[in-house]
Order: C-alpha cells, then sequence, then structure tokens
C-alpha cells in the first residue's frame, strides 16, 4: 500500500518514497521544522524527488542549509 502523503504522520526519520507528493501536511511538517518562511520552489522540489534515499529530516536539514540556517 502507498504512503498517504495527505494524511500519514510525519517525523524527521519518514522516508522519501518514489509516490511522494509535496501536500499540506509536508508543508506543515516542513515549516515546523524549518520555520515560517519556508516555501517550495521547482528546483528544491526536483531535488526532493532526485531518486536519492533520504528522510524528511534530509529534507529539512537540506533546506536550512540552502537559506544560511544551519
Amino acid at each position: 500500500m502507498a504512503f498517504d502523503w495527505h494524511s500519514e504522520p510525519l517525523d524527521r526519520h519518514t522516508q522519501v518514497t518514489p509516490d511522494y507528493r509535496n501536500t499540506q501536511n509536508v508543508r506543515r511538517f516542513l515549516t515546523a521544522q524549518c520555520g515560517p518562511t519556508f516555501t517550495f520552489n521547482r528546483e528544491f522540489m526536483a531535488w526532493i524527488r532526485n531518486d536519492t534515499q533520504k528522510t524528511l529530516g534530509d529534507v529539512a536539514d537540506e533546506w536550512q542549509r540552502r537559506h544560511g540556517h544551519s
């Protein structure tokens, strides 16, 4: 069964799966991790889906690295 990105509980250990979606659930999680200035952009969304194994913690850390919040 595919992971439901709309309603499943998310944490830093949640694996980004091939059926990953940028849902409001994901946006809420990443805003909580990265702060109120969190946004998606095309380049970042492409990085999330680049077929490299990662977790949502890795995604949050990468966003913070790219935006000088390390």
